[in-house]
């Protein structure tokens, strides 16, 4: 397996740079979290399939976790969540592959929440049939602004704190690795 990378990942001295900073750099792996709470037994072979097609996946094992914005008043379904590694058979930018994700959510029916122009709060989605997130990225061997990222992992640092899930199938994937 290529992720042999993850193995010694330090992720708390990563450097963590803001989606921003990252999305015109060109990258050539990912380290991702899948999740959906509505019929995932389809959605995540669907996915693992296409994010296979995109280069070679090493997957944790899925886990069903409760939706931690559910309260008493506004219950809502599990999630079952996975992390995935991906290391891309052709490098491309952060945000041409952020733009692959969000296609990839919306061909699995994926619901966006609508802020109210009222209150500016987010609607109330209770079924997500696929969440795509990035979590760390190996940037490429390209001269850039940021070369001194070059071939590192970096953490997307609006992703900070990881969930417990997501920590966990990280070191799932780091064993395997």
């Amino acid at each position: 397996m290529s992720n042999k990378d993850l193995a010694d990942l330090k992720l708390e001295s990563l450097p963590r740079l803001s989606i921003t900073e990252l999305q015109p750099l060109a990258v050539s792996a990912a380290l991702l979290a899948l999740g959906s709470n509505y019929q995932a037994d389809h959605h995540l072979p669907y996915v693992q399939n296409i994010l296979a097609e995109l280069g070679e996946i090493e997957l944790s094992n899925a886990v069903k976790n409760p939706d931690i914005t559910a309260t008493k008043e506004q219950p809502k379904p599990d999630y079952i969540n996975q992390s995935v590694y991906l290391a891309l058979s052709k490098s491309m930018t952060l945000a041409q592959l952020q733009q692959v994700f969000k296609n990839l959510e919306d061909e699995c029916g994926r619901e966006r929440t609508q802020k109210s122009k009222s209150s500016g709060s987010q609607g109330a989605v209770t079924k997500v049939s696929m969440d795509i997130d990035i979590l760390l990225v190996k940037i490429n061997h390209k001269k850039n602004s940021l070369s001194k990222f070059e071939n590192k992992w970096t953490v997307i640092a609006e992703r900070l704190p990881f969930a417990d899930h997501e920590m966990t199938g990280i070191k799932e994937l780091q064993k395997k690795s």
